[in-house]
């Protein structure tokens, strides 16, 4: 059984930048990143929209305000330093309904509370940046310094330096088997002991989680992200980013506008329940118990209709279809068709936590402690964002 200092589950972004962490602190310290996919980045951190967030969304008292827009400037500083791609194009949020200033002035006190750089905007300052854009108030917010990455590209770099600086990478290592008392575990690639653990495993941080007695409360209900490209023959004219003023109820964005580094423009994505935690197409990555499990926690969310569950499931269910998707896109560009919506094979799964005793979808990072363990159990959006600077948090709560 070989010994490591500390023993990272998961190689997606948060993993990577504990060890980056981990190194900075201890540069002598033994890493050890479990991986139970073949490469880096095979799932949220490969899949995500490549949105560096500002840090407008979040109460200041979160976890996400305090990391989001320090971790966008480290992310920034990252790419540039590496020469990794990245595009400041800005983002503008518009409101589709006609009561949704007071949530775009709450927004606007969250971003200065949080650090993000925000202007409001009159109609006629929206069209100049975004011509295509509707505003439903005569009102807009525009996040010059958002920003767009390649988030696989990043993931592989980082993989690359940590095993130029001594950390070890095992892949195919799904784990098998834990002794916390004992600090050791086993994989299908052999059997390691730790000093301290971290459980970074995305997808899966609950059931690792619950393997070391931490997280009894939390299970994971998983929301499958479809996108669409938009046609370059179409009329919809998108420089940047377009998002809608969200419904701050549910940890969701709504479907929007996404400008690529090469130019394409994505529409996306949708929340619609996943039937497992890997469901990205078809019949894959479905199994009948855990699809048995989250029918009914949703079932129980609907019928409790915590947060606005019920309508929030009736419009996410609608936008499966082409049309009904289009139709919420039109909210922001009025002049999009139908036939603007090209097939794309680019969709993700959201790891969104729940909490079974509140019966509450979790908003914020989770971050808790169990025997020689820290389990990120919540790492959802702006987690990418946020990542050099929540790793940070996550190595800080290590004995604590």
């Amino acid at each position: 059984m070989k010994p490591y200092d500390y023993i990272i589950i998961g190689a997606g972004i948060v993993g990577l930048t504990v060890a980056r962490e981990l190194l900075s602190r201890e540069p002598d310290c033994s890493v050890l990143i479990l991986e139970k996919e073949s490469e880096v980045g095979r799932h949220g951190s490969g899949r995500n929209s490549g949105v560096l967030h500002s840090g407008i969304y979040y109460p200041e008292e979160s976890l996400k305000a305090r990391m989001c827009a320090d971790g966008a400037r480290l992310m920034a500083e990252y790419c540039d330093r590496n020469r990794l791609p990245i595009a400041r194009l800005g983002k503008v949020i518009v409101p589709v309904r006609s009561d949704d200033d007071q949530q775009l002035d709450l927004l606007f006190r969250r971003a200065q509370a949080n650090g993000a750089r925000v202007e409001l905007l009159n109609a006629a300052q929206l069209h100049e940046l975004e011509p295509s854009a509707r505003t439903a108030t005569g009102q807009a917010l525009y996040a010059p310094d958002t920003a767009v990455v390649e988030p696989k590209s990043i993931v592989c770099h980082m993989a690359r330096i940590l095993q130029a600086n001594g950390v070890t990478f095992q892949f195919n290592a799904e784990i098998m088997e834990v002794d916390a008392s004992n600090a050791w575990l086993r994989t299908r690639t052999g059997t390691y002991g730790y000093g301290w653990l971290f459980n970074s495993s995305g997808q899966y941080a609950d059931q690792v989680g619950k393997q070391l007695g931490v997280g009894e409360r939390y299970t994971l209900l998983p929301f499958k992200g479809i996108y669409y490209r938009l046609s370059p023959t179409s009329k919809v004219i998108c420089n940047r980013m377009i998002y809608p003023v969200p419904d701050l109820n549910v940890p969701f964005l709504g479907v929007h506008y996404t400008k690529k580094i090469d130019g394409h423009v994505y529409l996306g994505p949708t929340a619609v329940p996943a039937l497992g935690r890997e469901h990205y197409k078809g019949l894959e990555g479905i199994n009948l118990a855990e699809s048995v499990s989250i029918l009914f926690r949703l079932g129980q969310q609907y019928i409790l209709n915590k947060q606005g569950f019920r309508d929030f499931s009736h419009a996410e269910a609608l936008r499966f279809f082409r049309s009904k998707f289009a139709e919420a896109a039109r909210h922001l560009t009025p002049e999009l068709r139908d036939e603007d919506l090209l097939a794309s094979d680019k969709v993700g799964i959201r790891a969104q936590l729940l909490d079974i005793k509140k019966h509450e979808l979790v908003m914020d990072f989770v971050v808790e402690n169990g025997v020689n363990s820290t389990h990120v159990l919540n790492a959802i959006s702006p987690a990418f964002t946020s990542s050099m600077s929540f790793a940070k948090y996550i190595v800080d709560q290590k004995g604590v």
